[in-house]
Protein backbone atom coordinates (compact mmCIF):
# COMPACT_ATOMS: atom_id res chain seq x y z
CA UNK A 1 0.00 0.00 0.00
CA UNK A 2 2.89 2.36 0.95
CA UNK A 3 4.52 1.53 -2.81
CA UNK A 4 1.08 2.52 -4.55
CA UNK A 5 1.05 5.85 -2.81
CA UNK A 6 4.61 6.67 -3.25
CA UNK A 7 4.21 5.29 -7.17
CA UNK A 8 0.63 7.29 -7.76
CA UNK A 9 1.90 11.24 -8.10
CA UNK A 10 4.65 9.25 -11.06
CA UNK A 11 1.61 7.41 -12.74
CA UNK A 12 -0.54 10.64 -12.95
CA UNK A 13 1.99 12.46 -15.29
CA UNK A 14 3.38 10.82 -17.99
CA UNK A 15 5.99 13.00 -18.57
CA UNK A 16 7.62 12.29 -15.52
CA UNK A 17 7.36 8.64 -15.85
CA UNK A 18 8.88 9.14 -18.97
CA UNK A 19 11.77 11.82 -17.35
CA UNK A 20 12.00 8.70 -14.69
CA UNK A 21 12.69 6.07 -17.42
CA UNK A 22 14.96 8.37 -19.21
CA UNK A 23 16.82 9.26 -16.08
CA UNK A 24 17.03 5.32 -15.63
CA UNK A 25 18.67 4.01 -18.85
CA UNK A 26 20.92 6.70 -19.79
CA UNK A 27 24.31 5.44 -20.63
CA UNK A 28 27.20 7.42 -19.89
CA UNK A 29 29.69 9.17 -22.45
CA UNK A 30 32.82 8.73 -23.14
CA UNK A 31 35.44 11.09 -23.50
CA UNK A 32 37.26 10.69 -26.31
CA UNK A 33 33.82 10.59 -28.48
CA UNK A 34 32.16 12.94 -26.91
CA UNK A 35 31.90 16.31 -29.83
CA UNK A 36 31.57 19.43 -28.80
CA UNK A 37 29.96 21.87 -31.52
CA UNK A 38 29.79 25.80 -30.99
CA UNK A 39 26.46 26.68 -31.70
CA UNK A 40 26.14 30.66 -32.40
CA UNK A 41 23.17 33.13 -33.01
CA UNK A 42 24.14 36.69 -32.59
CA UNK A 43 26.36 37.45 -29.62
CA UNK A 44 25.32 33.99 -28.05
CA UNK A 45 27.20 31.61 -27.95
CA UNK A 46 26.60 27.80 -26.59
CA UNK A 47 28.52 25.13 -26.41
CA UNK A 48 26.19 21.68 -27.60
CA UNK A 49 26.65 17.53 -27.11
CA UNK A 50 24.16 16.14 -29.37
CA UNK A 51 22.75 12.85 -28.07
CA UNK A 52 19.77 11.12 -29.32
CA UNK A 53 20.08 8.14 -27.83
CA UNK A 54 17.16 9.50 -25.40
CA UNK A 55 14.61 12.61 -25.44
CA UNK A 56 16.58 14.27 -23.35
CA UNK A 57 17.90 17.71 -22.98
CA UNK A 58 19.98 19.17 -20.41
CA UNK A 59 21.53 23.04 -20.11
CA UNK A 60 24.09 24.11 -17.91
CA UNK A 61 24.31 28.27 -17.84
CA UNK A 62 26.62 30.13 -15.47
CA UNK A 63 27.08 33.65 -15.40
CA UNK A 64 30.86 34.47 -13.90
CA UNK A 65 30.78 36.68 -10.62
CA UNK A 66 29.00 35.11 -7.99
CA UNK A 67 28.68 35.68 -3.59
CA UNK A 68 32.94 36.99 -3.88
CA UNK A 69 30.98 40.12 -5.41
CA UNK A 70 28.39 40.71 -2.85
CA UNK A 71 28.81 43.82 -0.99
CA UNK A 72 29.90 43.01 2.57
CA UNK A 73 26.75 44.21 4.70
CA UNK A 74 24.67 42.05 1.91
CA UNK A 75 26.77 38.70 1.80
CA UNK A 76 24.49 35.97 1.25
CA UNK A 77 22.61 38.25 -1.50
CA UNK A 78 24.50 36.09 -4.75
CA UNK A 79 22.69 33.10 -3.50
CA UNK A 80 19.45 34.05 -2.04
CA UNK A 81 18.70 35.76 -5.87
CA UNK A 82 19.52 32.46 -7.04
CA UNK A 83 17.53 30.73 -4.54
CA UNK A 84 14.59 33.00 -5.45
CA UNK A 85 15.08 32.30 -8.90
CA UNK A 86 12.48 29.75 -9.58
CA UNK A 87 10.15 30.91 -7.21
CA UNK A 88 7.43 32.89 -8.90
CA UNK A 89 8.08 34.50 -12.35
CA UNK A 90 6.32 36.74 -15.14
CA UNK A 91 2.60 35.85 -14.12
CA UNK A 92 3.51 32.90 -12.20
CA UNK A 93 3.79 33.15 -8.74
CA UNK A 94 5.87 30.45 -7.03
CA UNK A 95 2.93 27.71 -6.61
CA UNK A 96 2.08 27.81 -10.34
CA UNK A 97 5.81 28.62 -11.38
CA UNK A 98 6.40 25.41 -9.23
CA UNK A 99 3.43 22.87 -10.46
CA UNK A 100 4.15 24.66 -14.40
CA UNK A 101 7.64 23.22 -13.81
CA UNK A 102 6.08 19.62 -12.38
CA UNK A 103 3.20 19.47 -15.22
CA UNK A 104 5.82 19.40 -17.93
CA UNK A 105 8.45 17.28 -15.70
CA UNK A 106 10.65 19.78 -16.21
CA UNK A 107 13.93 20.46 -13.18
CA UNK A 108 14.87 24.15 -13.17
CA UNK A 109 17.45 24.75 -10.32
CA UNK A 110 19.54 27.70 -9.84
CA UNK A 111 22.60 28.16 -7.38
CA UNK A 112 25.56 30.21 -6.09
CA UNK A 113 29.23 29.86 -5.55
CA UNK A 114 31.93 32.28 -4.93
CA UNK A 115 32.63 32.71 -8.38
CA UNK A 116 29.74 31.52 -10.81
CA UNK A 117 25.93 31.88 -10.79
CA UNK A 118 24.36 28.89 -11.92
CA UNK A 119 21.36 27.11 -13.46
CA UNK A 120 20.43 23.95 -14.76
CA UNK A 121 17.69 22.55 -17.11
CA UNK A 122 16.24 19.43 -17.85
CA UNK A 123 13.78 18.89 -19.91
CA UNK A 124 12.50 15.67 -22.34
CA UNK A 125 12.67 17.05 -25.89
CA UNK A 126 8.85 17.78 -26.81
CA UNK A 127 8.59 20.27 -23.94
CA UNK A 128 11.74 22.05 -25.02
CA UNK A 129 10.06 25.58 -26.01
CA UNK A 130 8.24 25.65 -22.54
CA UNK A 131 10.81 24.54 -20.70
CA UNK A 132 13.46 27.05 -22.16
CA UNK A 133 10.15 29.80 -22.00
CA UNK A 134 10.14 28.70 -17.93
CA UNK A 135 13.97 29.42 -17.81
CA UNK A 136 13.64 32.59 -19.71
CA UNK A 137 10.82 33.93 -17.18
CA UNK A 138 13.52 32.99 -14.40
CA UNK A 139 16.36 35.07 -15.54
CA UNK A 140 14.18 37.78 -16.62
CA UNK A 141 10.93 38.55 -15.19
CA UNK A 142 11.62 37.18 -11.27
CA UNK A 143 8.97 38.34 -8.94
CA UNK A 144 10.51 38.34 -5.83
CA UNK A 145 7.33 38.10 -4.09
CA UNK A 146 7.33 38.71 -0.29
CA UNK A 147 6.18 35.21 1.36
CA UNK A 148 8.97 33.54 -0.96
CA UNK A 149 11.39 36.15 0.08
CA UNK A 150 11.13 35.84 3.51
CA UNK A 151 10.46 31.86 3.39
CA UNK A 152 13.94 31.74 1.88
CA UNK A 153 15.75 34.05 4.03
CA UNK A 154 14.41 31.79 7.07
CA UNK A 155 15.57 28.97 5.83
CA UNK A 156 18.49 30.58 4.69
CA UNK A 157 19.67 31.97 8.17
CA UNK A 158 18.37 28.43 9.83
CA UNK A 159 20.95 26.75 7.27
CA UNK A 160 23.62 29.02 8.81
CA UNK A 161 23.01 28.32 12.57
CA UNK A 162 23.13 24.76 11.42
CA UNK A 163 26.15 25.16 9.72
CA UNK A 164 27.60 26.93 12.69
CA UNK A 165 27.12 23.77 14.93
CA UNK A 166 28.61 21.20 12.24
CA UNK A 167 32.06 20.94 12.98
CA UNK A 168 33.39 20.38 9.62
CA UNK A 169 31.34 23.03 8.29
CA UNK A 170 32.75 25.40 11.11
CA UNK A 171 36.40 24.27 10.37
CA UNK A 172 36.15 25.72 7.13
CA UNK A 173 34.66 28.44 7.21
CA UNK A 174 37.24 29.64 10.27
CA UNK A 175 39.54 28.24 7.97
CA UNK A 176 38.54 30.52 4.99
CA UNK A 177 38.49 33.71 6.95
CA UNK A 178 42.00 32.87 8.31
CA UNK A 179 43.45 32.80 4.89
CA UNK A 180 41.52 35.60 3.44
CA UNK A 181 41.09 37.77 6.44
CA UNK A 182 40.25 41.34 4.32
CA UNK A 183 38.61 39.29 1.15
CA UNK A 184 35.28 37.95 0.22
CA UNK A 185 36.68 35.03 0.22
CA UNK A 186 36.89 34.74 3.64
CA UNK A 187 33.65 35.34 4.47
CA UNK A 188 30.78 32.40 3.55
CA UNK A 189 28.81 32.67 0.73
CA UNK A 190 25.88 32.40 2.15
CA UNK A 191 26.26 35.37 4.34
CA UNK A 192 25.21 35.47 7.81
CA UNK A 193 22.23 35.95 9.85
CA UNK A 194 22.57 39.75 9.84
CA UNK A 195 23.62 40.15 6.22
CA UNK A 196 20.77 38.18 4.78
CA UNK A 197 18.55 40.21 6.94
CA UNK A 198 19.87 43.09 5.65
CA UNK A 199 19.10 42.31 1.81
CA UNK A 200 16.22 44.28 0.61
CA UNK A 201 13.75 43.88 -2.53
CA UNK A 202 15.39 46.28 -4.51
CA UNK A 203 18.87 44.58 -3.77
CA UNK A 204 17.48 41.24 -5.48
CA UNK A 205 16.49 43.08 -8.20
CA UNK A 206 19.42 45.05 -8.99
CA UNK A 207 21.33 41.90 -8.95
CA UNK A 208 19.35 40.46 -12.03
CA UNK A 209 20.14 43.23 -13.80
CA UNK A 210 23.25 43.86 -12.86
CA UNK A 211 24.83 40.49 -12.82
CA UNK A 212 22.96 37.89 -15.03
CA UNK A 213 24.05 39.70 -18.42
CA UNK A 214 25.18 38.32 -21.22
CA UNK A 215 28.90 39.57 -21.54
CA UNK A 216 29.66 36.93 -18.57
CA UNK A 217 27.86 34.21 -19.40
CA UNK A 218 28.45 30.95 -20.92
CA UNK A 219 25.82 28.26 -21.84
CA UNK A 220 26.58 24.19 -22.24
CA UNK A 221 23.75 22.01 -23.68
CA UNK A 222 23.50 18.29 -23.93
CA UNK A 223 20.91 15.54 -25.74
CA UNK A 224 18.41 15.63 -28.30
CA UNK A 225 18.72 18.64 -30.37
CA UNK A 226 20.32 20.02 -33.24
CA UNK A 227 22.40 23.23 -33.51
CA UNK A 228 19.22 24.71 -35.86
CA UNK A 229 17.15 23.52 -32.75
CA UNK A 230 19.12 25.10 -30.62
CA UNK A 231 19.34 28.21 -32.16
CA UNK A 232 16.23 29.90 -31.68
CA UNK A 233 15.87 28.60 -28.19
CA UNK A 234 18.99 30.14 -27.69
CA UNK A 235 17.57 34.01 -28.50
CA UNK A 236 14.42 33.67 -27.06
CA UNK A 237 15.85 32.62 -23.92
CA UNK A 238 18.88 34.62 -23.44
CA UNK A 239 18.46 37.73 -26.16
CA UNK A 240 16.47 40.18 -24.13
CA UNK A 241 19.31 39.66 -20.80
CA UNK A 242 21.28 42.58 -20.59
CA UNK A 243 24.53 43.01 -22.87
CA UNK A 244 26.80 44.18 -20.19
CA UNK A 245 26.93 43.41 -16.68
CA UNK A 246 27.93 45.52 -14.04
CA UNK A 247 31.59 45.28 -12.75
CA UNK A 248 32.65 42.42 -10.39
CA UNK A 249 35.15 44.16 -8.58
CA UNK A 250 36.89 41.11 -6.50
CA UNK A 251 40.54 41.86 -6.87
CA UNK A 252 43.65 38.68 -6.82
CA UNK A 253 45.08 37.72 -3.81
CA UNK A 254 47.68 35.67 -2.19
CA UNK A 255 45.86 33.43 0.68
CA UNK A 256 47.36 34.39 3.93
CA UNK A 257 49.71 30.87 5.02
CA UNK A 258 52.04 31.35 7.36
CA UNK A 259 52.73 28.19 8.81
CA UNK A 260 50.53 29.02 11.80
CA UNK A 261 48.26 26.86 13.90
CA UNK A 262 44.80 28.05 15.02
CA UNK A 263 43.04 26.38 17.79
CA UNK A 264 39.04 27.45 18.22
CA UNK A 265 37.83 25.45 21.19
CA UNK A 266 34.56 24.09 21.08
CA UNK A 267 33.10 20.75 22.77
CA UNK A 268 33.74 18.37 20.43
CA UNK A 269 34.85 14.63 21.19
CA UNK A 270 36.68 15.08 17.95
CA UNK A 271 39.29 17.35 16.73
CA UNK A 272 38.49 19.13 12.91
CA UNK A 273 41.83 19.78 11.44
CA UNK A 274 41.86 21.91 8.37
CA UNK A 275 44.93 22.35 6.74
CA UNK A 276 46.41 24.15 3.46
CA UNK A 277 48.92 26.49 1.63
CA UNK A 278 48.62 28.72 -1.74
CA UNK A 279 47.85 26.29 -4.76
CA UNK A 280 48.26 26.96 -8.16
CA UNK A 281 45.93 28.23 -10.84
CA UNK A 282 43.79 26.23 -13.57
CA UNK A 283 45.43 27.95 -16.40
CA UNK A 284 49.16 27.53 -14.94
CA UNK A 285 51.33 25.13 -17.61
CA UNK A 286 52.25 22.87 -14.27
CA UNK A 287 48.52 22.06 -13.35
CA UNK A 288 48.49 18.73 -14.43
CA UNK A 289 51.60 17.89 -12.94
CA UNK A 290 49.78 19.46 -9.46
CA UNK A 291 47.04 17.28 -10.01
CA UNK A 292 49.73 13.95 -10.12
CA UNK A 293 51.78 15.58 -7.10
CA UNK A 294 48.41 16.17 -5.28
CA UNK A 295 47.51 12.58 -5.88
CA UNK A 296 49.97 11.00 -4.52
CA UNK A 297 50.40 13.31 -1.70
CA UNK A 298 46.19 13.52 -0.15
CA UNK A 299 43.84 12.97 -3.66
CA UNK A 300 44.15 9.66 -3.88
CA UNK A 301 42.53 8.86 -0.97
CA UNK A 302 43.17 4.97 -0.07
CA UNK A 303 46.42 5.12 -2.07
CA UNK A 304 47.90 8.55 -0.70
CA UNK A 305 51.00 9.44 1.45
CA UNK A 306 48.97 11.07 4.19
CA UNK A 307 46.53 8.04 4.29
CA UNK A 308 49.21 5.64 4.69
CA UNK A 309 51.03 7.45 7.04
CA UNK A 310 48.01 8.64 9.20
CA UNK A 311 45.14 6.17 9.10
CA UNK A 312 47.13 2.54 7.85
CA UNK A 313 50.15 3.10 9.89
CA UNK A 314 49.14 4.74 13.13
CA UNK A 315 45.44 4.76 13.00
CA UNK A 316 45.20 8.31 13.86
CA UNK A 317 42.27 9.47 11.48
CA UNK A 318 39.55 7.61 9.41
CA UNK A 319 40.26 9.35 6.51
CA UNK A 320 42.40 12.09 5.09
CA UNK A 321 42.10 14.07 1.73
CA UNK A 322 43.95 17.08 0.16
CA UNK A 323 42.94 18.93 -3.25
CA UNK A 324 43.72 21.72 -5.46
CA UNK A 325 41.01 24.51 -5.13
CA UNK A 326 41.67 26.98 -8.47
CA UNK A 327 39.48 29.54 -7.47
CA UNK A 328 39.19 33.21 -9.76
CA UNK A 329 40.74 35.23 -7.49
CA UNK A 330 43.23 32.90 -5.75
CA UNK A 331 44.34 29.04 -5.27
CA UNK A 332 44.55 26.84 -2.51
CA UNK A 333 46.37 23.53 -1.78
CA UNK A 334 43.57 22.04 1.34
CA UNK A 335 43.79 19.27 3.32
CA UNK A 336 40.74 18.03 5.86
CA UNK A 337 40.70 15.08 8.58
CA UNK A 338 39.35 14.78 11.83
CA UNK A 339 40.98 12.70 14.88
CA UNK A 340 40.27 11.79 18.66
CA UNK A 341 41.35 15.47 20.70
CA UNK A 342 44.22 13.49 22.48
CA UNK A 343 45.80 12.44 18.96
CA UNK A 344 45.10 15.49 17.12
CA UNK A 345 48.91 17.00 17.74
CA UNK A 346 50.66 13.89 16.87
CA UNK A 347 48.60 13.69 13.38
CA UNK A 348 49.26 17.53 12.61
CA UNK A 349 53.35 16.52 13.06
CA UNK A 350 52.36 13.65 10.75
CA UNK A 351 50.78 15.68 7.98
CA UNK A 352 53.75 18.11 8.60
CA UNK A 353 56.47 15.57 8.20
CA UNK A 354 54.77 13.69 4.97
CA UNK A 355 54.71 17.42 3.37
CA UNK A 356 58.12 18.45 3.82
CA UNK A 357 59.20 14.80 2.62
CA UNK A 358 57.18 14.97 -0.68
CA UNK A 359 58.57 18.96 -1.35
CA UNK A 360 62.13 17.75 -0.45
CA UNK A 361 62.55 14.06 -2.05
CA UNK A 362 59.92 14.09 -4.18
CA UNK A 363 57.92 10.93 -5.86
CA UNK A 364 58.93 8.15 -7.33
CA UNK A 365 58.16 6.50 -10.94
CA UNK A 366 55.49 4.16 -9.26
CA UNK A 367 53.98 6.68 -7.32
CA UNK A 368 54.03 8.79 -10.74
CA UNK A 369 52.64 5.79 -12.98
CA UNK A 370 49.81 5.02 -10.49
CA UNK A 371 48.32 8.42 -10.37
CA UNK A 372 48.11 9.05 -13.87
CA UNK A 373 46.48 5.63 -14.56
CA UNK A 374 44.07 6.39 -11.93
CA UNK A 375 43.68 10.41 -13.11
CA UNK A 376 42.71 9.13 -16.48
CA UNK A 377 41.28 6.13 -15.94
CA UNK A 378 38.72 7.85 -13.42
CA UNK A 379 38.24 11.00 -16.02
CA UNK A 380 35.29 8.62 -17.88
CA UNK A 381 33.46 8.52 -14.31
CA UNK A 382 32.70 12.48 -14.90
CA UNK A 383 30.53 11.78 -18.07
CA UNK A 384 27.79 9.16 -16.09
CA UNK A 385 24.89 11.91 -16.48
CA UNK A 386 24.10 14.62 -19.33
CA UNK A 387 23.88 17.06 -16.20
CA UNK A 388 27.37 16.70 -15.34
CA UNK A 389 28.49 16.77 -19.00
CA UNK A 390 26.66 20.07 -19.36
CA UNK A 391 28.55 21.28 -16.59
CA UNK A 392 31.56 20.57 -17.80
CA UNK A 393 30.84 22.39 -20.79
CA UNK A 394 30.41 25.41 -18.97
CA UNK A 395 33.55 24.98 -16.90
CA UNK A 396 35.19 24.58 -20.16
CA UNK A 397 34.20 27.67 -21.26
CA UNK A 398 34.77 29.34 -17.86
CA UNK A 399 38.19 28.12 -17.82
CA UNK A 400 39.56 29.08 -21.35
CA UNK A 401 40.05 25.10 -22.17
CA UNK A 402 38.95 24.99 -25.74
CA UNK A 403 36.79 22.87 -28.01
CA UNK A 404 39.06 19.66 -28.03
CA UNK A 405 39.64 19.58 -24.01
CA UNK A 406 37.94 16.24 -23.49
CA UNK A 407 40.09 14.80 -26.64
CA UNK A 408 43.23 16.23 -25.01
CA UNK A 409 43.11 15.98 -21.37
CA UNK A 410 44.26 12.46 -20.41
CA UNK A 411 46.83 12.60 -22.97
CA UNK A 412 48.18 16.70 -20.88
CA UNK A 413 47.56 13.86 -17.74
CA UNK A 414 50.04 11.52 -19.61
CA UNK A 415 52.69 13.65 -20.62
CA UNK A 416 53.76 13.91 -16.80
CA UNK A 417 57.21 12.69 -16.19
CA UNK A 418 58.79 11.56 -13.19
CA UNK A 419 61.09 14.80 -13.37
CA UNK A 420 57.95 17.24 -13.94
CA UNK A 421 56.51 15.95 -10.58
CA UNK A 422 59.18 16.79 -8.84
CA UNK A 423 59.88 19.69 -10.48
CA UNK A 424 56.69 20.87 -9.39
CA UNK A 425 56.82 19.56 -5.89
CA UNK A 426 59.74 21.10 -5.10
CA UNK A 427 57.96 24.39 -6.10
CA UNK A 428 54.67 24.15 -4.90
CA UNK A 429 54.58 22.38 -1.31
CA UNK A 430 55.56 24.77 1.10
CA UNK A 431 55.95 22.96 4.47
CA UNK A 432 56.90 26.49 6.28
CA UNK A 433 53.45 28.39 4.49
CA UNK A 434 51.39 24.96 5.56
CA UNK A 435 48.56 26.71 7.39
CA UNK A 436 46.44 24.93 10.02
CA UNK A 437 43.22 25.40 11.70
CA UNK A 438 41.78 23.09 14.22
CA UNK A 439 38.39 22.73 16.17
CA UNK A 440 37.84 21.26 19.24
CA UNK A 441 39.58 20.36 21.99
CA UNK A 442 42.96 19.13 21.14
CA UNK A 443 45.79 17.85 23.32
CA UNK A 444 48.95 18.97 22.76
CA UNK A 445 48.73 21.94 20.46
CA UNK A 446 48.35 25.56 20.83
CA UNK A 447 47.73 28.37 18.89
CA UNK A 448 50.78 29.72 17.32
CA UNK A 449 51.89 33.42 16.11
Amino acid sequence: MMMQGRLTPLLLNPLLLALAVVLLIAAPARAETVTVQRVIVNDLEAWLVEDHANPLITVHVAFRGGAAADPDAKAGLARMTAALLTEGAGELDSQAFQLRLEDLAVRLNAAAGQDTVNLTLQTLRPVREDAFALMRLALAEPRFDAEPVERVRSQMQAAVRRASENPGAEASRLFNAELFPDHPYGRPSSGTEESLAAIEDSDLRDFVASRLARDVMVIGVVGAITPDELRPLLQATFGALPAESAPADVASVEPAADGRTVVVDRPFPQSTIVFGQPGIARDHPDYYAALVVNHVLGGGTFVSRLFHEVREERGLAYSVHTSLVPLDRSALLVGRAATANPRAGETISVIREAWRRMAEDGLDAEEVNEAKTYLTGSFPLRFTSSDRIAGILASMQLQGLGLDYLQRRNALVEAVTVDDANRVARALLQPDRLTTLVLGQPEGVGTTH
